[in-house]
């Protein structure tokens, strides 16, 4: 066989294999795309149905169903989906969540009177009226400390969204602030002698070379002056040696 016979052979073996590959690629982009939207769908409608026929509804497209919260409604019995997200009619894939909020039906409480309970006393009687204990949030208060002071619904409310009543509680009284006088350039005897005087306490003392500074004096101090200091401050210095 001549060398331009073999050449012409082996140009089209080069050309099969190149024609084998590219179908084969084209083949591959089609079984991925065909099973990409073979496994997409269109969110079903939830809202009105039970939470178990939901629940079988998502498992059947390969969806997983979360319930985010539970809220009282006057349009849906107890137990059906009254919200949901994604929208139906969405495009939805397999593994993908949908977000539910069921319906709890008409409320059928009326908030008690928190006001004045501790949080531990406030729960037990949340509980008692089917009710949970939400946020709670402490903020400074006059009066005595754990005790609640505000409270969302506030008491007597029938008309509620959900079963649940925030807390604001008190912390006690704000401990007192003042404004950090300025100590530098003072012996640091005298400033011992005012602090304790006033019921702070020296932390502290760190002798520092300093040239031109008279020795005792202070050249630096924490907290530093015109900051806010409580009464349970620890002051330190650096001093001249």
């Amino acid at each position: 066989m001549s060398v331009g016979n073999r050449l012409r052979n082996l140009f089209r073996l080069f050309l099969l294999f190149t024609v084998l590959v590219a179908v084969a690629l084209l083949s591959a982009i089609t079984t991925i795309r065909l099973t990409i939207h073979g496994r997409q769908a269109n969110m079903p409608k939830l809202v009105g149905t039970s939470l178990e026929s939901a629940q079988r509804m998502a498992a059947g497209l390969g969806l997983e169903l979360k319930v985010e919260d539970k809220l009282f409604s006057t349009q849906y019995p107890a137990n059906a989906i009254a919200q949901q997200m994604p929208p139906p009619g969405t495009p939805v894939k397999a593994g993908q969540h949908i977000h539910v909020l069921v319906s709890l039906g008409p409320p059928q409480v009326t908030v008690p009177n928190l006001l004045g309970d501790s949080v531990r006393a406030a729960r037990i009687t949340a509980m008692q009226r089917g009710l949970t204990v939400g946020e709670v949030a402490v903020l400074p208060w006059a009066g005595d400390p754990d005790q609640v002071v505000a409270q969302d619904p506030p008491p007597a409310t029938t008309e509620v969204r959900t079963p649940t009543v925030n807390l604001l509680i008190s912390g006690g009284e704000e401990p007192a602030n003042y404004l950090c006088p300025r100590f530098i350039g003072q012996p640091i005897a005298e400033v011992r002698r005012v602090l304790e005087k006033n019921s702070f306490k020296v932390g502290q003392v760190t002798p520092t070379p300093v040239d031109g500074a008279t020795s005792g004096t202070v050249i630096s101090q924490s907290p530093p002056s015109g900051s806010k200091i409580s009464a349970d401050a620890v002051f330190s210095f650096q001093v001249a040696q």
